[in-house]
């Protein structure tokens, strides 16, 4: 089965493990999965933003 990784450094789509692990971000199914990498972690980042802000937020209620 194919894999399909996003390159970090230069923004294209890759089959296989062309380059280190430390320029790629994958595996990934499809082409298409692997070049919505980028777009996924944004947003899974900006929701464990919030969450944290949501914390931190309960904790200093609690606290006060």
């Amino acid at each position: 089965m194919t894999e399909f990784y996003y390159n970090l450094a230069t923004g294209e789509i890759e089959e296989g493990k062309v380059h280190g692990a430390t320029t790629r971000m994958g595996p990934y199914p499809t082409a298409e999965a692997a070049r919505a990498a980028l777009a996924h972690a944004q947003e899974r980042n900006a929701a464990w933003d919030a969450a944290d802000a949501k914390w931190q937020e309960d904790d200093d209620v609690d606290a006060g």
